[in-house]
């Protein structure tokens, strides 16, 4: 029958892909791998759980399939946006924002950079569709799933360009309602002290101390020195304007951490205790430390303007995350251990994810990703000239509405297609990658 592949022509392409996802992989993690093989390990084996867990732990595979392909609404500006990189479904959630104000917004900034913003759009849609189907949902009403998402992210794309108010916008408690207003509500719950509780103790002295357990691990006289001298250095990085009094940044205690999700297995990481606005105990609060990942889209972004503008890749983490917030995390900053770049930030308890479990029906799933594609456009639009001219120095929103005047149907209807499309591709490789590493293909592992 014309156009019918026979069985053993899709045994080769079938064969063909596996490689070419257990190439991209290995290239995308070896080091990683050879200096934490359990890590790697655990994490490829949460990856095997289902096809979503795959899409998540391999944005490296997405951006070595979508830098292959033609991308016509990407020009020279809308190809060098500030994007979050590894957009899906779950990297959205609630934070405190600078302002003390609660927020619900994209919530993980590993993998941010510059590129094309179509590309977190397109990642984003994939999410929806594999989410969606993954709870039954009929073809149609996920195409109609990410059309909402879409055409909420052009719509508010468009406000932004109306109003140019872009850094007063958020997700908030006034703004919102429904399942987004729900988290919000949940989060206002969550206490500093009940954080403290979970991860320290009170010694003898009255002090406070991290507990031991389970991914924490002691440090040498020799390791903690290193990285005293990394959050001295940590604190030059932290902007004047969110500074506080001297007191604050006193050290209590700092231990190793093991044990992060799907997309930081094998990095490097610690915790450090330290003072807190005040001497009362309630009030202090624990760092992350971790060393800076390499961003998926770097990986084909040909851009030596953007390379060179980060010193490494915790550099890289923290710069990108203050330009994708309009308010970020007064404690976020950057440092060095040995020459290699760690990210640092606040582990609050204020960071809390939105939880997909409950939303089962198209009609409760559709006015969250409105949310969603209303937040995307935020973090686009807010991380332009008005945030950082040495690196974007034009208004995201124009090149955005420009780009798509007068074929906006047609850049939704391209989103839709290649969510649901990219979405059966994820079906399918996650089940070559399952083979791959049960039958031991995967070097090193």
């Amino acid at each position: 029958m014309p156009g019918t592949v026979g069985p053993g022509r899709q045994n080769d392409s079938s064969d063909a892909r596996r490689e070419e996802i257990v190439g991209v992989l290995v290239d995308a993690f070896s080091e990683l791998m050879d200096a934490d093989p359990d890590a790697f390990r655990q994490k490829f084996r949460k990856m095997a759980a289902g096809p979503f867990a795959f899409y998540r732990g391999s944005a490296c595979l997405f951006y070595a399939d979508v830098g292959r392909e033609e991308d016509r609404w990407a020009g020279e500006r809308t190809s060098r946006v500030w994007i979050q990189g590894d957009l899906h479904a779950e990297n959205f959630g609630t934070y405190m924002d600078g302002d003390g104000v609660f927020v619900f917004d994209v919530n993980d900034f590993d993998e941010a950079y510059l590129g094309h913003f179509t590309w977190d759009i397109k990642r984003m849609a994939a999410s929806v569709a594999l989410l969606a189907w993954m709870k039954a949902i009929s073809d149609e009403d996920i195409a109609r799933l990410i059309e909402t998402y879409v055409r909420a992210y052009v719509e508010q794309v468009r406000y932004f360009v109306d109003s140019d108010r872009d850094h007063e916008y958020s997700l908030r408690l006034e703004t919102t309602d429904g399942e987004v207003k729900e988290i919000l509500l949940e989060t206002r719950l969550n206490t500093r002290v009940d954080l403290l509780d979970k991860t320290t103790l009170i010694d003898g002295n009255f002090e406070r101390k991290f507990r031991r357990g389970p991914g924490v691990r002691d440090l040498d006289d020799a390791e903690r020195a290193r990285v005293q001298a990394a959050y001295e250095a940590y604190l030059e990085t932290i902007p004047d304007a969110k500074r506080f009094r001297s007191l604050t940044y006193e050290v209590k205690d700092i231990v190793g951490r093991k044990g992060f999700g799907i997309g930081s297995a094998g990095l490097p990481a610690y915790n450090i205790l330290v003072e807190g606005p005040t001497q009362a105990l309630e009030n202090d609060v624990v760092l992350s430390m971790k060393q800076g990942n390499v961003a998926a889209p770097s990986r084909i972004v040909d851009d030596e303007r953007t390379r060179g503008y980060f010193k490494h890749h915790g550099h890289r983490t923290a710069v990108s995350q203050r330009a994708l917030q309009a308010h970020a995390d007064p404690w976020l900053g950057y440092t060095e251990i040995d020459g290699v770049g760690f990210v640092v930030s606040e582990l609050s308890p204020y960071v809390e994810d939105l939880d997909w479990a409950d939303l089962t029906e198209p009609e409760q799933m559709s006015p969250v990703l409105d949310y969603l594609g209303r937040a995307t456009a935020k973090v686009h639009c807010v991380a332009d000239k008005d945030s950082d001219p040495a690196i974007v120095d034009f208004q995201t929103e124009d090149e955005i509405v420009e780009a798509i005047a007068g074929k906006e149907d047609e850049f939704v209807k391209e989103m839709v297609d290649f969510g649901a499309r990219y979405s059966e591709t994820a079906r399918d490789d996650h089940r070559l990658f399952v083979d791959a590493f049960r039958n031991g293909r995967i070097p090193g592992l």
